[in-house]
């Protein structure tokens, strides 16, 4: 019997929700970042072998919206926790019990029909007595199915997550290709990291005020890439910090994401990058959809 389904993943934001879909696919396709709201779209990873194909759904995190871009970020992950035919939410064990910023998440999961698993992870960053305090205080609030602390960045306690998931599914057909391993564009992808390498390189310098646009993206015959990317921020201030200086920063940014691009493209990438200021992009419904963010 072959099983299938959708399994949406939640939390709120960097708990670890790409790095764990990242682990569990063995392979780099969500963006991943230190710093919080770094997944602004809903991102397919589709696993498959001979007993089953789970579509993982990697959802923005859950939490209170700042501008229009965050309204669009929390309607999208509480969206998919109706469509699909598990929830995986994710926290950590950083307040000893349960998170202030987890309260309204688990009061949606409250009245979810479709079963749930918590995942406690970075276990490995804290005390065994506040990981139980959590495990604890969780398992009072809520049904969960299964609740499993874990490190998905070091791979502890995760080998039978797969297992679980697949008990939960319903017998259904394969959704996609067997060797497909996500529904998104080229451009999307080489626009998330180049994204990813500005936040990480950047770090605290620059806000979340960061978008990419791939203005074109040509393979040639030979199989290599031409890519041109725009990076979008949101003050002049912010673009002299991107582009660094003499352009070392940009250039490192460019650098870094090519190396990247060269191993899914399977080809050689000539990327060319420039900084542009759009002042309150993520409050401009027009720019958003421009940018992709909004139907």
């Amino acid at each position: 019997m072959f099983k299938s389904g959708f399994i949406t993943v939640v939390g709120r934001p960097n708990v670890g929700k790409s790095t764990l879909i990242n682990h569990l696919m063995g392979a780099k396709l969500s963006i991943v970042s230190n710093k919080p709201q770094t997944t602004r779209k809903n991102l397919n990873a589709i696993y498959t072998d001979e007993d089953a194909q789970i579509i993982f759904v990697d959802t923005p995190g859950i939490h209170k919206a700042q501008n229009k871009l965050g309204e669009y970020m929390v309607h999208v992950a509480r969206e998919s926790l109706n469509q699909v035919d598990l929830v995986i939410f994710i926290t950590t064990a950083t307040a000893g019990g349960i998170h202030p910023g987890d309260a309204k998440i688990m009061e949606e999961l409250k009245g979810l029909k479709t079963p749930v698993f918590l995942l406690v992870n970075k276990i490995d960053e804290f005390d065994q007595d506040k990981v139980a305090k959590t495990l604890e205080a969780y398992a009072k609030e809520v049904d969960f199915k299964e609740i499993i602390p874990i490190s998905a960045l070091k791979g502890k306690n995760t080998e039978n997550i797969l297992d679980l998931v697949k008990e939960h599914l319903p017998e259904g057909p394969m959704y996609y290709p067997e060797d497909m391993v996500a529904d998104v564009h080229l451009r999307f992808m080489a626009a998330e990291t180049i994204r990813e390498k500005a936040l990480k390189l950047l770090q605290q310098e620059i806000p979340h005020g960061i978008a990419v646009e791939i203005v074109s993206m040509k393979e040639k015959e030979n199989g290599n890439w031409d890519i041109e990317a725009d990076i979008i921020c949101e003050k002049d201030s912010h673009k002299g910090i991107i582009i660094g200086k003499g352009g070392q920063t940009l250039k490192r940014i460019g650098t870094w994401a090519r190396e990247d691009m060269e191993v899914y493209l399977e080809g050689k990438v000539n990327l060319k990058t420039f900084v542009k200021v759009r002042k309150e992009w993520r409050d401009n419904d027009t720019l958003l959809k421009e940018l992709g963010y909004k139907e």
